[in-house]
């Protein structure tokens, strides 16, 4: 599985952060990123939990 975060998106809330924080992270200006392009398999729920609490929907998963 496969995650991004739209920077067009992220209203930087965090919560992704706290969710599944071996996966994403807040940059120096406050907004989200992946820490990794391939998600791995013991952080997947985590993952997709945290792309379906996204205030802004600025998660995408393929």
């Amino acid at each position: 599985m496969r995650v991004s975060v739209n920077d067009d998106l992220c209203g930087g809330h965090g919560v992704c952060t706290v969710l599944c924080p071996d996966v994403f992270a807040l940059e120096d200006a406050g907004y989200a990123r992946a820490l990794v392009e391939e998600v791995p398999a013991e952080h997947e729920t985590a993952a997709r939990e945290a792309k379906r609490r996204c205030p802004t929907r600025a998660i995408q998963i393929r």
